[in-house]
């Protein structure tokens, strides 16, 4: 397993950062999904959407106090410039906390994953999957942070 940039998504992580952070559309958000099962990455980059991620092998999170987290224009830092000296392109998110996490149900996540939706309603089937990460913790009850790497959580070279 790795991190990696869904199929869907290729090219375009950058376009979709900025339409969040220039509310293009208005409800535009990034969604953080926290998945306990997945399936291996060059089957798990092939879907389209989180209603057909979801309707395959993997499973999202259902630890106590578990939601997907909502990231709007406020949680972004304005869209950087690119790295020309280095040839790339960086973007960043904070890092996520979920409160209180497990404890009534504990689980161990497999996978983080960063996704779009344009309308920002919630329903999966027009959601864009973006980006998936290793992430292995097990809650306890404790809060579960996911701590973005320091250059990103996405870089186009």
């Amino acid at each position: 397993m790795a991190d990696g940039v869904f199929n869907i998504a290729k090219g375009r992580v950058v376009e979709f950062y900025n339409r969040v952070e220039n509310n293009d559309p208005a409800a535009a958000v990034l969604r953080i999904y926290l998945l306990t099962v997945n399936q291996v990455d060059a089957t798990l980059i092939d879907h389209d959407d989180m209603a057909a991620l979801l309707a395959a092998a993997n499973t999202e999170a259902l630890f106590t106090n578990y939601v997907n987290k909502v990231l709007t224009d406020t949680d972004l830092a304005p869209l950087p410039a690119p790295d020309d000296s280095a040839d790339r392109y960086e973007v960043d998110i904070p890092n996520i906390v979920w409160t209180a996490a497990g404890n009534g149900v504990n689980e161990t996540m497999t996978k983080f994953i960063v996704a779009y939706d344009a309308l920002g309603t919630d329903v999966d089937s027009g959601i864009l999957p973006l980006t998936h990460h290793d992430f292995t913790p097990t809650t306890d009850g404790s809060d579960l942070t996911a701590v973005i790497n320091a250059l990103g959580f996405f870089r186009a070279a």
